[in-house]
């Protein structure tokens, strides 16, 4: 997803592959997310005005310019790694969910962008993609799902992407959210509490990314003087150990933050 040259790998069907955000003024993006985080950026083979984050030399995201007359929300989107664009498609169309976007070519692959019932927004994409997974190395820890209905929201991701399809792809079911499991290692998160009719935007259905940091507070911090909000109220996190911070970013990009583990 990055146009890299070093797109090599090929992930498990249905997993996360890649994260995007798309924003009204780069510089600003720019400056934001490498105060909070520390990310480095380079240019990609995609476009003069996408960026590829990196940090400690790994790839961990991509920021680009949004186009002139598109929606005006910056929201950050995971991509899921597809064996079949056209096949994701069409599955996502017979739930009564939206392509957007394609399916069609980009770079060496194929993309779409999609929303589910409720609105929150993800891409598919099928090729080739980085040594890149939630959890390991730079990679975001994980990615949550903030959904109206859990099992309804787990039943609808489970056959768009294939998960019982997947290498080691497990779902585990609990009390009040499903964790999605690659490997043995936590992927995904789905839990409930979005509100589809809510005025507030980080309180509607939709996909947060979460990254680790050596210190939460020092990037909420950070996050707070570079011109980023913590939107009140704050939806809930499910977190490993410690805790979770949910930030908006000066465009209005929703992340969150959690303690890395040592």
């Amino acid at each position: 997803m990055s146009g890299s040259d070093e797109r090599r790998n090929v992930s498990a069907q249905g997993t996360p592959c890649w994260v995007n955000l798309m924003v009204a003024d780069l510089a600003v993006a720019r400056a934001f997310y490498g105060e909070v985080l520390g990310w480095k950026f380079r240019s990609s083979s995609l476009d003069d005005q996408f960026l590829v984050a990196t940090a400690g030399g790994h790839q961990v995201a991509g920021i680009g310019a949004r186009r002139p007359g598109l929606a005006p929300a910056s929201v950050w989107t995971p991509y899921f790694a597809v064996r079949d664009a056209d096949v994701t498609a069409a599955r996502i169309r017979e739930r009564g969910a939206t392509v957007a976007v394609g399916p069609m070519a980009m770079g060496d692959g194929r993309v779409g962008l999609a929303a589910d019932r409720d609105g929150a927004t993800f891409g598919f994409w099928e090729g080739y993609t980085l040594a890149w997974s939630p959890g390991e190395g730079q990679a975001p820890t994980r990615i949550d799902l903030q959904t109206r209905d859990v099992i309804d929201a787990a039943v609808f991701c489970g056959e768009v992407f294939g998960w019982a399809e997947g290498e080691d792809v497990d779902v585990a079911y609990r009390k009040d959210h499903v964790l999605v499991q690659l490997g043995g290692r936590v992927i995904l998160s789905l839990r409930g509490g979005g509100v589809q009719t809510s005025p507030l935007a980080h309180l509607r259905p939709r996909w947060l990314v979460n990254f680790a940091v050596d210190d939460v507070e020092r990037a909420v911090a950070a996050a707070m003087s570079a011109g980023g909000v913590s939107p009140e109220p704050s939806p809930a996190t499910w977190a490993p150990s410690g805790f979770s911070r949910t930030l908006q970013d000066p465009d209005g990009g929703l992340f969150t933050l959690s303690q890395r583990d040592v």
